[in-house]
């Protein structure tokens, strides 16, 4: 039971920060906050996507490559240009290294109003770090898991931020519906999304790429946006966006 709560609350708390802060925040400035919160969501980021934490800075710039060259062979990560999962995964961590380590010139319109702690990201970011992670994931393992084969689920912990990128920007490219003709293969991956969030609403995300609410249908709930909501109202962020709206970011 207890790997199973461990599981799930992984899987969730690292969606919540991908989608919150790294995607609607980092990426399309759907909202803003104070350097406090924003250092606060750095630091939620960090500890629950553990060793496959990912760069805001890094995240929002490859985000914003991504909806201006969707499907087209300068896409971080188009399945239009990938084999299968794993070559798509594989592609797109290279072009996260390339952009982190700055071998890959980026025009400035992609890196504008973008946060960026760089102290913070030597200390997260190294591979020591990761490893770190990964012993302590093993560890709770060894103490707590009841079958062998729940230790199948430490390689989804490890790299439980890109598995998360990955289902959509494969999967929701693949298969699913659309709701808006766009000019490119993104599709509603689930008619009610509880897996990822919100983020399956991919095809309406595309249309609405700056929107703070990713569904559209009343049966589309996107459970973040009412996060938003609440957070807006407790001041935590401040919405400046609309909630239709098709700006790139």
């Amino acid at each position: 039971m207890a790997v199973l709560i461990f599981f799930i609350a992984h899987w969730y708390l690292s969606l919540f920060c991908q989608t919150f802060f790294l995607h609607r925040y980092a990426a399309h400035g759907a909202f803003t906050m104070s350097k406090f919160w924003e250092k606060v969501f750095y630091i939620l980021t960090f500890l629950t996507q553990g060793s496959s934490y990912m760069s805001p800075r890094t995240y929002a710039i490859l985000h914003r490559l991504h909806h201006a060259y969707t499907d087209t062979e300068d896409d971080p990560h188009s399945p239009m240009h990938s084999s299968g999962f794993m070559s798509l995964m594989n592609q797109t961590r290279k072009k996260y290294a390339d952009v982190f380590n700055g071998r890959l010139v980026v025009e400035e319109k992609f890196t504008k109003n973008i946060p960026n702690w760089v102290v913070f990201d030597k200390f997260a970011h190294p591979w020591f770090m990761r490893v770190v992670w990964l012993i302590l994931y093993t560890l709770f393992y060894v103490y707590f898991a009841t079958s062998p084969w729940q230790y199948l689920l430490i390689p989804i912990h490890a790299m439980i931020g890109p598995i998360h990128g990955g289902i959509i920007n494969w999967f929701a490219h693949k298969y699913g519906t659309t709701n808006f003709a766009v000019s490119n293969t993104s599709k509603n991956l689930f008619p009610i999304d509880i897996l990822m969030l919100g983020e399956a609403y991919h095809n309406n995300h595309h249309k609405f790429p700056g929107s703070i609410n990713f569904g559209v249908k009343w049966n589309e709930i996107d459970p973040i946006y009412f996060t938003i909501l609440l957070f807006n109202r407790l001041r935590i962020i401040r919405i400046n966006r609309l909630p239709r709206t098709n700006d790139l970011f």
